[in-house]
């Protein structure tokens, strides 16, 4: 059958009026995507509809390139929103904006509300994401009469590697990438899962001040002795922590991921000024973690008031902290999220990627929180009655051995937890990575800010110096 639009809505979404978009920036579209790429007698001609959000008020139609964003695991509308990068080069480069949603996430279901049972969340892979990106975009190629526009992936964390991935793999539809903050190697077995993620987290907490961390240990001290001390321990943990329900014992551990989660995203989305992806956060929020720690005497009531940080944000109103809900335990230890795309992407943690180690209160800054393969896959197959595959993805996309691709520039932050899982040496002339010192998660992807540091004005001049090349030699081979 043939493949084609759906309805077209007005998105509301509006970035903030400091970048100078005050009107809606994009479309809601949807495309009738194949369920299954692959197997012609599963679910046959049968298709699904696809989210994709458009802006084409800058675009040289049928001569501009197409800036295509690879979605990951989440609404497509966040990530749309927090990529600057695109919309602010769209007019020199006469651009048309595409946003595309990842399967399973957001508003693009296969199957509806029944999309994660276990008959029919099989369909969740890397391969089947691709191929609705390179479906979709030769879709708009032709629909569009954009044959002869050359098309530029960008993507940022998972998104990044989709970005990588997608020139691996459909070279012949994606001319370059921007694969920022992208940890290729760690999913692949490149490296080691236990030999950094944990500790670049404590890391930043260093960086922000050097007593930090060794308050943090002292912190998580006090809570085994609060434990221990049993029924009124554990009152009094229940009463620091701010909870809406009286902690138990067999809640500890829980409490101890989520305290650590948050510091985790404090870390990862450590920007230099405030911003509301992923929380509600002031600018450089480690150092304010640092300072709600050490500017008291009882460094437990100190980390108690950090970890809220991230989930109240800072304008928060919450007057207690549901750990049950606000953090949700999974086959990835870095956080799945919460709500149904926790479950898409705890699906994803259990069979294709593999994630961080635990964490050891050796190498790091936090409790011993052991996660071994071992346990990962009788986590997978109690709850998704599947067994990991260690091995696939470091077969299926290269491993390290990357060489022979070309056309992508690797970004990666030196605060970001994820860079050393990432590509931190260029490859080739056409395989680049850029350092962005004192670079959060994928922040040469954002709008550009005053608060910037140098280094990321001087990456995302990289970044557009190679599309400018990208772009160049497409039109070579057109002549």
């Amino acid at each position: 059958m043939s493949l084609c639009l759906s309805v077209v809505l007005l998105s509301l979404a509006v970035l903030p009026s400091c970048y100078g978009f005050r009107q809606p920036i994009y479309e809601e579209k949807y495309f009738e995507q194949y369920i299954d790429h692959f197997n012609f007698g599963s679910h046959g001609n049968k298709t699904f509809q696809q989210r994709y959000l458009y802006n084409d008020k800058y675009w040289a139609e049928g001569s501009g390139p197409i800036f295509f964003y690879t979605g990951n695991e989440g609404s497509i509308n966040g990530f749309a929103d927090n990529t600057g990068l695109m919309f602010e080069n769209a007019p020199q480069f006469n651009a048309l904006l595409i946003f595309a949603e990842h399967r399973y996430y957001g508003k693009s279901l296969p199957f509806g509300k029944s999309s994660f049972t276990k008959e029919n969340i099989g369909l969740l892979t890397i391969e089947q994401a691709l191929a609705d990106y390179a479906v979709l975009i030769d879709h708009l190629k032709i629909s569009l009469n954009a044959s002869k526009c050359p098309v530029i992936a960008f993507g940022g964390s998972y998104g990044g590697m989709l970005s990588a991935y997608m020139r691996f793999k459909y070279s012949n539809v994606i001319q370059g990438a921007i694969a920022a903050s992208a940890p290729i190697y760690l999913v692949s077995r490149s490296v080691p899962r236990d030999s950094f993620f944990w500790q670049d987290v404590t890391h930043d907490f260093q960086l922000a001040n050097p007593k930090c961390p060794v308050a943090v240990q002292k912190a998580f001290i006090e809570v085994d002795k609060l434990v221990n001390q049993g029924e009124t321990g554990l009152k009094q943990l229940t009463d620091i922590f701010h909870l809406c329900q009286p902690l138990q014992k067999d809640r500890v551990k829980h409490l101890l991921g989520w305290i650590r989660n948050s510091f985790t995203y404090l870390a990862m989305l450590d920007y230099p000024y405030p911003a509301t992806f992923m929380g509600d956060l002031p600018a450089n929020p480690v150092k304010v973690a640092c300072g709600y720690i050490l500017d008291t005497s009882d460094y437990l009531q100190g980390v108690a008031n950090a970890a809220g940080l991230y989930y109240n944000g800072t304008h928060g109103t919450m007057k207690c902290f549901d750990i049950e809900t606000e953090f949700i335990e999974c086959a990835d230890p870095t956080g799945c999220g919460v709500g149904p795309d926790s479950l898409a992407w705890d699906y994803q943690a259990c069979t294709e990627f593999i994630m961080p180690a635990g964490s050891t209160n050796v190498t790091d800054m936090f409790p011993e929180l052991p996660y071994t393969l071992q346990m990962r896959e009788k986590y997978c197959i109690e709850k998704w009655n599947i067994v990991p595959r260690n091995s696939w993805v470091n077969v299926q996309f290269w491993g390290k051995d990357i060489q022979s691709a070309s056309n992508i520039v690797f970004s990666n932050g030196s605060l970001d937890p994820w860079r050393r899982g990432g590509v931190s040496e260029s490859v080739s002339e056409s395989l680049v990575a850029v350092l962005v010192e004192g670079g959060a998660h994928h922040l040469d992807l954002r709008f550009s800010n005053p608060a910037d540091p140098p280094s990321v004005t001087k990456a995302r001049q990289l970044e557009v110096q190679n599309i400018q090349q990208w772009i160049k030699e497409f039109h070579k081979t057109l002549k």
